[in-house]
């Protein structure tokens, strides 16, 4: 890969990869085509994540859903099971296991959620000559547990996650506008600046994620994160969840275009 600009890789090129084993944050990859992150639930959990997602579109904006036991839909010409860079596996909200590989794992009842991700109106931003950091120095976005409690749906509920990057302080009209037109990946930010206001203490520790440098004359602006959804699995303990490893995203063959809007 060192030779090799990870943007330019249709996303089919991309799976292909992390189907053979690589795992590294996708932001950056496969440039002008959507990303999402991925939940995964039994069937008789899928109607109150569905339902926590309607009630929560910020965070968790829906982009498909499977069948039960489908490993492929409309924006996902791959296979769930093994074409995402990693996986987090959860028993009862509980993290047990961390694998490139979920086929051992799938059962035929999961229903698979996509959802947004702001990975995709990062190349809006670069366009627009908004900085994005962790792009910059090659690491995860960060993001971070807020104390924020997301509206609850049945068995599911907890707190809203955000992704943070920092910007200077005259471009973050510039970041508002054009993260907000991408309604379906998450949008304008959900707050600008002091992170106590979040409840986070330290931006040097994310709960997820990588810590980036905030320069001096910087601004930390937050979006929604599409991690919400696996937050809500940890404090809701359901039996049995798949979600991606944060930041290794499902690459999807639907364009960035395809949510713009005007």
């Amino acid at each position: 890969m060192a030779d090799l600009d990870p943007a330019t890789l249709i996303p089919e090129e991309a799976r292909a990869r992390f189907r053979a084993g690589l795992s590294v944050p996708t932001s950056g990859w496969s440039a002008g085509w959507t990303q999402a992150n991925l939940i995964a639930v039994p069937r008789e959990q899928a109607y109150d994540v569905l339902l926590f997602a309607q009630r929560n579109p910020k965070p968790c904006p829906v982009l498909d859903v499977t069948e039960p036991g489908e490993v492929a839909c409309e924006i996902f010409d791959g296979d769930l099971r093994t074409d995402l860079p990693g996986y987090r596996v959860y028993e009862h909200g509980e993290l047990v296991d961390e694998v490139t590989d979920v086929r051992d794992l799938w059962r035929e009842d999961l229903v698979a959620f996509l959802i947004g991700c702001s990975f995709t109106f990062e190349a809006a931003l670069l366009e627009a000559g908004a900085p994005v950091r962790h792009i910059e120095t090659g690491n995860n976005v960060p993001m971070y547990r807020t104390n924020r409690p997301c509206r609850s749906a049945g068995s599911i509920g907890g707190p809203l996650v955000v992704s943070m990057r920092p910007m200077p302080a005259e471009q973050v009209a510039t970041a508002v506008r054009v993260t907000s037109r991408y309604p379906a990946v998450h949008g304008a930010p959900v707050h600008i600046g002091d992170p106590a206001a979040l409840g986070i203490r330290d931006l040097a520790a994310p709960d997820f994620g990588d810590p980036v440098p905030v320069h001096e004359g910087e601004v930390p602006v937050f979006w929604a994160c599409g991690v919400t959804p696996q937050a809500a699995i940890m404090e809701s303990r359901p039996p049995f969840a798949i979600g991606h490893a944060p930041g290794m995203m499902a690459i999807t063959d639907a364009l960035d275009s395809d949510y713009l809007v005007p």
